[in-house]
């Protein structure tokens, strides 16, 4: 049997080109990560402006302070899983997501936590909580949240100020209507509103060792009040005026005490529903109050917030009125310096 050379030979060139296009190509796709360095570092924050704790600076002095900074570094040698787990333990992190490309860039996403509330304490705990009871500290953290003041352990905030607080942030009216919430010695929380001068009284929160039951009575418990705070907003301070009564205790079942502002004289009222009404009409009824109600703790949510960009305005006028009549000063002391000097070098000269 003879070979074919000429056959034999084109196949194997075909074969050699073939291996070496797929060698060629493959070490241009693939990086030589052995050699190529970190070239830059991109840190992507998502709620930055909204959360305000942690802002770049903040990531690259974490790694930094755990050598993990990746800029310079080689590129195989960057742990990116290691990355995502020294940020993770932050308290103000929930998710971190850090990866290369090919062009010698490290990416790192981070997601923070999200404050539900504010705990200032009398034994002087100031620090954040996220919806899981997480503590945060931070000390740049401007956002409008709820305040909770008064006698409250770090455990008591954890257990207890949590589900309140994801009670309160979970409905659109409380969320904005209630500006804090008070803990008196003896336990019984209040709230303080933002519409109306006054301060209402819920009572003690349910007290259980077990979470699921703790969490589950906190969140009965609240519905109740609330409910029994909304109809009292709808049927009596909407009618009567939010200013009448300093402090509104719903404490108790099937009636509410109130007290007068100016004076300690007491009104005490059952639950209000118009017996004449049929169900229908009564739900129609308090459905219309309720949006009038909302509207007004809208219009004094925009009015607070309007305040406050007037007196930031006023502020930032202030300083430049300040700024310009400095200048105007200085220019005046340097051209009466100027005019004295010249006087006397005139008569010097004479």
């Amino acid at each position: 049997m003879s070979i074919n050379w000429k056959t034999t030979t084109y196949v194997v060139l075909d074969t050699l080109l073939a291996v070496y296009l797929v060698l060629a190509v493959t070490s241009f796709a693939v990086p030589d990560q052995q050699t190529d360095t970190c070239k830059e570092v991109k840190i992507f924050i998502s709620d930055e402006e909204n959360y305000g704790f942690l802002s770049a600076s903040d990531i690259k002095a974490i790694l930094e302070q755990q050598g993990l900074y990746p800029q310079t570094l080689p590129l195989d040698k960057i742990d990116t899983r290691l990355i995502e787990e020294k940020l993770e333990n932050n308290a103000f992190i929930d998710n971190v997501e850090c990866f290369k490309t090919i062009s010698g860039t490290v990416n790192i996403r981070v997601s923070q936590k999200m404050p539900y509330i504010r705990v200032m304490a009398d034994n002087g705990d100031n620090y954040y909580l996220d919806k899981d009871g997480n503590m945060m500290q931070g000390e740049g953290y401007t956002s409008d949240l709820i305040v909770a003041t008064g006698n409250i352990s770090r455990q008591y905030a954890k257990d207890y100020l949590t589900p309140v607080s994801r009670f309160l942030t979970a409905n659109e009216f409380w969320r904005n209507q209630v500006e804090q919430i008070n803990i008196l010695p003896s336990g019984d929380m209040e709230i303080v509103p933002r519409v109306g001068n006054h301060v209402v009284k819920l009572g003690k929160l349910p007290q259980f060792s077990k979470r699921e039951k703790r969490e589950a009575e906190i969140d009965s418990f609240l519905n109740r009040k609330f409910q029994r705070l909304e109809k009292f907003y709808v049927y009596g301070l909407n009618k009567i005026g939010w200013n009448k009564y300093k402090y509104i205790n719903i404490e108790f079942d099937n009636q509410i005490i109130c007290k007068k502002n100016g004076t300690d004289e007491e009104d005490v009222t059952e639950d209000t529903k118009s017996g004449d009404m049929t169900e229908k009409e009564q739900d129609k009824k308090t459905n219309d109050n309720t949006e009038k109600v909302k509207e007004t703790t809208k219009e004094a949510v925009q009015k607070t917030e309007s305040k406050a960009v007037q007196r930031t305005e006023s502020k930032a006028v202030q300083r430049t009125e300040s700024k310009a009549v400095q200048k105007t000063e200085s220019k005046a002391v340097q051209k009466t310096e100027s005019k004295t000097v010249n006087k006397t070098e005139k008569k010097q000269g004479q």
